[in-house]
């Protein structure tokens, strides 16, 4: 019943993530999918957008963009991109 409320109730989806806040970036080690409806159409998402991919972790987390630096790049662009 709470998962119901807080994904479907309009103040609170307002009070979590407000309309106002258009910088916004989400990082999922994983696909991407279903996160567009979170950030917006001038958010950014970093994710994996493909399937199957083997390597080391650090090499697929750089080729992904999941570098702290890479995240930081991002989010700094979004803000810069809302002013």
């Amino acid at each position: 019943m709470f998962e119901h409320y807080c994904r479907d109730h309009p103040d609170y989806r307002e009070q979590v993530l407000p309309e106002s806040v258009t910088a916004r970036v989400s990082v999922e080690k994983a696909s991407t999918l279903g996160w567009a409806q979170y950030v917006g159409r001038r958010g950014h998402t970093i994710g994996m957008e493909t399937f199957g991919a083997s390597a080391p972790l650090k090499e697929l987390q750089k080729k992904f963009g999941f570098t702290p630096e890479n995240i930081v790049a991002e989010a700094k662009h979004q803000i810069a991109a809302a002013r």
